[in-house]
C-alpha cells in the first residue's frame, strides 16, 4: 500500500470521530447515533462538513431539499460533474459509519488531490444527502430524489411524530421546498454517481479484503400474510382437529427459510408476527406476519415469490387454514453501471488488491440516483458485518485502501475523458 494516502485517511478518521458527536444520544459509543433530517443534529453536521469543505477550497451550497453540496471545481467551467456522496442521517441508535462514511471519504479524496496538486478534467461534487433512512418522516431517499428530479411534492405533507410536516421542517432549516424542482441535476452535466459505503455484511471480512465493488443494489418486496384458524381451549381441543394459526405461521417461516437457502442470490425473512387472541391457554385464531424477499435480480425474486406463495397455499390449505395475502411493497433492483464497475475493479487491482465483486442487500441513495445517471458503489469492510447498531466498526487501515481506490478510479476516469 502506498503510504502517501495515509494522511488523507487519518484526516478522514478524525472527521468521522467528530461527526459522531452530532447525535441526539448522549454517549454515541454506547447508545449509538440518532441523527434525523432537518434537526439541530443535522445542522451541526452540515456546519462541520461545510467548514471542512471550505478548508479544502470547495464551493459549498445547501439546496432546497437540505442536501449539502461541496464542489471541487475543474479548470474547465463547462466540464461534466462526478457526483460522490451518501447520507448523513441515521437510523435510531445507529452506528458511526453508515452513510456518513460516504461523505467523509470523498472529502479525503479531495484532500489528497489538493495536497498532491492533481488536476482532473471534471468537477467533483461531494453530497451529504439529507434523508436516506426516512427515520423522521418515512421519506426514504428524500435527498437523492431531489437531485435526480424524481421527488414527489406530496411528500412535503408527511408529518413526524409531533405533527410537523416535512415542508415546515425544511422551511425552518432554511430551505425553500417550493423550489425543490430547480435543484435537480441535468443528465448531460453529470458524468456518474459514485457512493462509498460500509458493506453492512460479513463477506469482505470473511475474505480478509478491505474493499469490494458492488454489482447491484437489491430489489425488495414485502408481503402481509394473515392466517385464519379457529380459537379453542388449549386443554380440551384434540390435537388432530385443531386449526392453529400460529402453527400455520411456523410452516410459513419454514417455507421462507427453506426457499431462500436453496435459491442463489435470494435472501428473505419473516420479521414481524402478530398473534391473536394471544392467550397462554388459547389456540391461536389469527396470525399476521410479514414476509420480505430481496435479490439483485428481479427475475429471481419474482420467481421465488410465485414458488413461495404456491407452497404456502398448499401447506395451509392442507391444514384447513385460511389465508389473506397482500403485496405491500415492491422495489426493483438497480444494476450498477458495467463500465463504472469495471473502472472500480481496475482501480482496486491497481492498488494491489483482488477485485471482489458483490451485491448490496441493502438499499442506498444510488436507487434514486440511477434515474439521473450511471452509478457505481465501493464497499468498505465492516467488522462482523454489524450495521444499524452502536457496534458498527471499521479499521483505520481500510480507509487508506479506500482513499487509494478513489484516487485511482479518478485517474482512470480522467484517462477515459482524455481518450474520448
Amino acid at each position: 500500500m502506498n503510504h502517501s494516502y495515509e494522511p488523507a485517511a487519518r484526516q478522514a478518521w478524525q472527521w468521522l470521530e467528530t461527526a459522531a458527536r452530532f447525535s441526539e444520544t448522549r454517549d454515541p459509543d454506547r447508545e449509538g447515533i440518532t441523527r434525523r433530517c432537518a434537526t439541530p443534529e443535522h445542522r451541526a453536521t452540515l456546519d462541520a462538513l461545510s467548514g471542512w469543505m471550505r478548508d479544502l477550497g470547495m464551493a459549498v451550497r445547501l439546496d432546497n431539499g437540505a442536501n449539502l453540496i461541496g464542489r471541487h471545481a475543474s479548470a474547465n467551467p463547462g466540464a461534466r460533474t462526478l457526483l460522490l456522496g451518501s447520507h448523513q442521517d441515521t437510523v435510531p441508535h445507529g452506528g458511526k459509519y453508515d452513510g456518513i462514511l460516504g461523505v467523509i471519504l470523498p472529502l479525503a479524496l479531495i484532500k489528497y488531490l489538493k495536497d498532491n496538486a492533481i488536476a482532473l478534467p471534471f468537477h467533483i461534487d461531494v453530497v451529504a444527502f439529507s434523508d436516506e433512512e426516512g427515520t423522521r418522516f418515512s421519506s426514504t431517499l428524500l435527498g437523492s430524489k431531489v437531485l435526480a428530479g424524481t421527488f414527489d411534492d406530496a411528500m412535503l405533507e408527511a408529518t413526524d411524530d409531533t405533527g410537523v410536516t416535512l415542508r415546515e421542517a425544511l422551511e425552518a432549516f432554511g430551505c425553500r421546498p417550493e423550489r425543490i424542482a430547480e435543484d435537480r441535476y441535468a443528465p448531460e452535466e453529470v458524468l456518474a454517481f459514485l457512493e462509498v459505503h460500509i458493506e453492512q455484511g460479513p463477506q469482505l471480512e470473511l475474505e480478509d479484503l478491505p474493499v469490494g465493488v458492488v454489482s447491484a443494489i437489491t430489489g425488495i418486496e414485502r408481503h402481509r400474510l394473515t392466517i385464519q384458524g379457529l380459537a379453542g381451549h388449549a386443554g380440551t381441543v384434540p390435537m388432530h382437529v385443531r386449526q392453529d394459526a400460529l402453527v400455520g405461521a411456523a410452516e410459513v417461516i419454514r417455507q421462507v427459510d427453506t426457499l431462500c437457502r436453496e435459491t442463489d442470490d435470494l435472501v428473505g425473512v419473516v420479521g414481524k408476527i402478530e398473534n391473536a387472541p394471544n392467550g397462554v391457554n388459547v389456540i391461536p385464531q389469527t396470525t399476521t406476519l410479514s414476509i420480505e424477499l430481496r435479490s439483485p435480480r428481479d427475475e429471481i425474486r419474482r420467481k421465488a415469490r410465485d414458488t413461495l406463495l404456491e407452497r404456502i397455499d398448499s401447506a395451509l390449505t392442507a391444514s384447513r387454514l385460511g389465508i389473506d395475502h397482500a403485496l405491500t411493497y415492491e422495489q426493483s433492483a438497480v444494476q450498477c453501471s458495467a463500465w463504472l464497475s469495471e473502472e472500480l475493479q481496475g482501480a482496486v487491482r491497481d492498488s494491489g488488491l483482488p477485485p471482489r465483486v458483490l451485491f448490496s442487500g441493502a438499499g442506498h441513495d444510488g436507487l434514486a440516483m440511477r434515474s439521473l445517471c450511471d452509478i457505481g458503489m465501493l464497499f468498505l469492510r465492516c467488522e462482523g458485518g454489524v450495521s444499524h447498531h452502536p457496534g458498527e466498526a471499521i479499521e483505520p487501515e481500510d480507509l487508506t485502501a479506500a482513499v487509494e481506490v478513489l484516487v485511482r478510479v479518478c485517474r482512470r476516469l480522467a484517462q477515459r475523458h482524455d481518450a474520448a
